[in-house]
C-alpha cells in the first residue's frame, strides 16, 4: 500500500518505521515545509531506524506538492495542541484531485470526538480511530507487544482493508478488537486512567508503609505475584510524567466532569501524583530540618522515564522549583535530557549541568536520583564519599539496597522504605 503519514509524534515515527519495514510505501508528509524532515522523537533506536529506512525505496519525506495522488491510506498523528495544523492539512487534502473515498486513520491525541471533528472536514472518506498506544522509552516494543489492537471503526467495509495494512504486524484475526469510534476513544483514555491509578495507589501505600515500618518493596512484590494484579505500573517512586500519558488523565477527568459526574477517584489519582513529585524535596527538607539555604544538591535524572530525553510533566520541575526557592544550588546530570533542561530553563547560576554523573556530586550535601537510568544503578561509593560534603542518598526510584548503602557509610532515604 501507499501510505501517507502526517504529524511529527513518536507514534507517527514508529508506525512509519514499522510499516516501511513491512514493504508498504511510506510518504512522511510534514505538510507545508519541504525542508522539515524530522519527527519529534527523543529515542535513539527510533531515530536510528528512521535513518536506515530513509535509505530505502519504501520510505520518503515529501511535501504536499510531491505527495502522490494515488495514496491508499492517510494516517494523522498530531498531539493535543495541533488541532489547527490537522485542520489545515485536511483543508489542503480537500483541494487535491483525489479519488474518494480513501481510508483515513486518526491516531491523534485529540480526546473524545476528535475523530468526529476531523471527519467533518472530509466526510466522503472512510474514517477510523487508531489509539496512540506507544510508550516512550520502549516505543517499538510497546506496539509490537500488543496482545490486541483497539480500533474504532463505524463501517464494516473498511475493516478488511485496515487489517490488510496491519497484517504484517498483527497477522491473526484475534489481534483486532473493533468497536465504535467514540468507544475506542474513551477506552484509550480509560486505559491511561487505570495505569495512573495503579501508580498513584502504590505511591499512596508507600506513604503508609513508611509510617508503620513496612518496606513497600515487599508489598509490591507480593501484590505482583498475584495473577489477578501483576507487577506492571506498581513501582513506587517520585511520580509519573510524560506529555501524552499526563494529558490523557487530564482529558479523561475533564470528559467525566463534563457529563455532570464527579469522579473523586480521578481527582485523587492526579493529586496523589502531583504530591508525589514533591516527596523527595519534603524528605530532604525534613532531613536537614529546613536548613537548606546555601546548600548544593546533586540530581541524577531529569527525563520523566528512562530511554527518552522528554521532560514533559517530569518530577524534575517541582523539585527544581522547590530547591531554588530555598536557595539551593543544583548540579544536574542526565544522559539524554540535559539539552532539554538547558532549553527550558536557560542559563542560571543555581543550575549547573554536568556531562559526567560524578561531576554532579562534587561538594554536594545530598544526591537525589529521580530517573532510573541503568548507569545509576551501580555506585562508586568511594568516589561519592570523596566528593560529597555530606553522604546522603535520596533514592526516588528505589533502585538501591538500603542496607548495603548504609553499610557503605551513607544515609539512605527511599520511597516507602
Amino acid at each position: 500500500m501507499k501510505i501517507a503519514i502526517f504529524g511529527t509524534t513518536l507514534y507517527a515515527a514508529v508506525m512509519a518505521s514499522l510499516l516501511a519495514e513491512c514493504g508498504h510505501y511510506i510518504y512522511v508528509c510534514h505538510g507545508f515545509d519541504a525542508n522539515q524532515k524530522g519527527f519529534d522523537v527523543r529515542e535513539r533506536d527510533v531515530i536510528q531506524a528512521l535513518e536506515q529506512h530513509a535509505k530505502t525505496e519504501f520510505f520518503n519525506y515529501c511535501d504536499f506538492q510531491n505527495l502522490p495522488l494515488d495514496i491508499d491510506t492517510y494516517i494523522f498523528s498530531f498531539n493535543h495542541i495541533e488541532k489547527e495544523i490537522a485542520y489545515k492539512v485536511l483543508d489542503q487534502l480537500s483541494q487535491r484531485t483525489i479519488i474518494h473515498p480513501k481510508l483515513m486513520i486518526n491516531a491523534s491525541t485529540f480526546g473524545l470526538n476528535g475523530t468526529k471533528y476531523l471527519q467533518a472536514q472530509l466526510p466522503q472518506d472512510y474514517w477510523v480511530y487508531l489509539p496512540d498506544m506507544v510508550q516512550e522509552g520502549q516505543a517499538f516494543q510497546s506496539i509490537l507487544a500488543l496482545g490486541r489492537i483497539i480500533i474504532g471503526c463505524n463501517d464494516e467495509k473498511v475493516k478488511i482493508k485496515l487489517q490488510e495494512m496491519l497484517r504484517p504486524l498483527f497477522p491473526r484475526p484475534q489481534h483486532y478488537l473493533f468497536m465504535p469510534i467514540l468507544d475506542a476513544e474513551f477506552t484509550k483514555l480509560s486505559i491511561s486512567g487505570m495505569l495512573a491509578t495503579r501508580i498513584s495507589y502504590i505511591n499512596d501505600l508507600a506513604v503508609v508503609a513508611e509510617k508503620i515500618g513496612v518496606d513497600i518493596t515487599h508489598v509490591r512484590e507480593g501484590m505482583g505475584a498475584d495473577s489477578r494484579i501483576g507487577e506492571s505500573y506498581l513501582y513506587p517512586g517520585a511520580g509519573f510524567g510524560g506529555e501524552n500519558f499526563s494529558h490523557d488523565i487530564l482529558t479523561l477527568s475533564t470528559a467525566v466532569a463534563n457529563t455532570g459526574v464527579k469522579s473523586q477517584l480521578l481527582t485523587q489519582v492526579w493529586e496523589i501524583n502531583e504530591q508525589q513529585k514533591e516527596l523527595m524535596f519534603r524528605k530532604l527538607w525534613n532531613y536537614f530540618h529546613g536548613n537548606l539555604a546555601g546548600k548544593t544538591v546533586a540530581i541524577w535524572g531529569a527525563a520523566f522515564k528512562v530511554n527518552t530525553s522528554s521532560i514533559q510533566y517530569s518530577p524534575i520541575h517541582p523539585m527544581l522549583e522547590a530547591l531554588w526557592a530555598q536557595g539551593v544550588t543544583v548540579q544536574l546530570h542526565d544522559p539524554q535530557a540535559l539539552e532539554e533542561i538547558r532549553n527550558y530553563y536557560g542559563m542560571r547560576d543555581d543550575l549547573i549541568l554536568c556531562e559526567d554523573q560524578y561531576m554532579a556530586v562534587h561538594h554536594a550535601h545530598a544526591l537525589c536520583v529521580l530517573t532510573a537510568w541503568k548507569q545509576y544503578w551501580s555506585l562508586d561509593y568511594t568516589q561519592l564519599q570523596r566528593q560529597m560534603f555530606h553522604p546522603l542518598i535520596l533514592d526516588g526510584r528505589n533502585i538501591y539496597d538500603p542496607d548495603y548503602v548504609k553499610e557503605q557509610g551513607f544515609a539512605y532515604i527511599g520511597v516507602g522504605r
